[in-house]
């Protein structure tokens, strides 16, 4: 992405910003861009914990230098191993004070979300995962919390009296949460967008949701179809939404002889993702050496990883 502005913008923000941007600063939109970590958590790392100190126009523009980005990668590897990100500035100046044992927010985190939902506690859920949304990337937070927030659940649910009440509760919270998060990244974009289907006969599947998270965080706009497409409706929804690219989520097996119908006539790149890949490891992988464009993915990480590896967000 070039680092310039649309003229009308830069305009705006004055031209003390324009030089800057033509000397090789980076505006904080690039800076995200660049390392995944969106404006708002970069800002609360600067107010709350003065991780990153950008350089200030007279304006008070934002603007960063390749050593800031790479200060922000080396952020990114500490919370990755699970450092909590008000230890992460101890670290930087005394990397060799790392311990496996370094205090970290995510089990606190944890136990409280899994208190929000036994409790049936909206607020409290939405305040933790806000905070944590303020102060991780999404990438960082789904791999730290969410993922195994889904994995605690699950484990628990098993056979408890009230698991049915907790799972709607939950899915409900989380598809209205990250919805909205979707729609309105969607109102901001206008490129074309990446189909999500849930081809699981499950509704509401969290890691669906999860994974549509990650590719609007990278300011690509994201349709989802929380139920099955007839075989040949996916060609007539492919058509008149013309997106980038499919994603086919299931948690369960499919019906793989059913699938050649199901993308014939689809010509962008696909995505089989969610637990059926492993289930059917040995015929997928198969299919991806006899048909174009089709990746695998076994969860909303690696699903990521794949678009981003292909270019595709």
């Amino acid at each position: 992405m070039n680092t310039q502005l649309d003229t009308s913008a830069s305009e705006d923000l004055g031209d003390d910003f324009q030089k800057a941007l033509d000397d090789g600063w980076l505006p904080i939109r690039e800076v995200a861009r660049q390392t995944g970590v969106n404006a708002v958590t970069l800002r609360a790392w600067e107010r709350r914990y003065g991780l990153i100190v950008p350089h200030r126009t007279p304006k008070g523009h934002r603007l960063f230098s390749a050593e800031h980005v790479q200060r922000i990668q080396t952020i990114l590897t500490w919370l990755n191993r699970g450092v909590a990100v008000s230890q992460v500035k101890q670290l930087l100046e005394t990397p060799q004070a790392f311990s496996e044992s370094v205090d970290n927010d995510w089990q606190a985190s944890l136990q409280t979300l899994q208190q929000a939902i036994a409790e049936l506690n909206e607020r409290l859920l939405d305040d933790t995962i806000n905070q944590a949304m303020a102060l991780y990337p999404p990438r960082t937070l789904c791999e730290q919390l969410l993922m195994p927030l889904l994995v605690a659940l699950e484990q628990r649910w098993q056979g408890q009296f009230g698991a049915q009440m907790e799972r709607v509760f939950f899915c409900a919270w989380l598809r209205s949460k990250f919805g909205a998060r979707l729609y309105h990244n969607n109102r901001q974009l206008r490129s074309a967008p990446f189909l999500l289907i849930n081809q699981s006969d499950l509704p509401m599947e969290p890691h669906l949701w999860l994974t549509a998270w990650l590719i609007s965080s990278a300011d690509c706009p994201v349709e989802v179809f929380d139920w099955p497409l007839p075989v040949g409706e996916l060609a007539l929804a492919v058509g008149h939404l013309q997106p980038r690219g499919v994603l086919l989520y299931s948690s369960k097996a499919m019906n793989l002889a059913q699938l050649p119908r199901l993308l014939k006539g689809i010509g962008c790149p696909k995505i089989i993702a969610g637990p059926t890949v492993c289930i059917h490891h040995a015929e997928l992988s198969v299919r991806t050496t006899e048909t174009a464009d089709l990746y695998l993915a076994e969860d909303p990480l690696s699903a990521h990883q794949v678009l981003l590896q292909r270019g595709l967000i």
